[in-house]
């Protein structure tokens, strides 16, 4: 379960976003790829915009299902 006192900075503000438990496997970018990107430098992902529709919505629960180190937080589940 991901940590919101590890969440990465780069996260823009919103429900969504990633800790620093990310091990860079690109399947967020994938599965949601309007609201997750790569930081480069770093070598992890990092929620750049939160969903603003419906399917974007669904992209991104189902990154945060299907991450395999569950590094995808929604701010108040924890």
């Amino acid at each position: 379960m991901a940590d919101i006192d590890q969440k990465v900075p780069e996260n823009v503000s919103g429900r969504f976003y990633v800790d620093e438990t990310c091990i860079d496997c690109d399947l967020c970018r994938e599965t949601a790829p309007n609201n997750f990107v790569r930081l480069d430098k770093a070598g992890y992902s990092y929620v750049f915009q939160q969903p603003t529709d419906p399917d974007e919505e669904a992209a991104c629960l189902a990154a945060l299902e299907e991450c395999p180190v569950e590094a995808i937080g929604i701010e108040g589940n924890e």
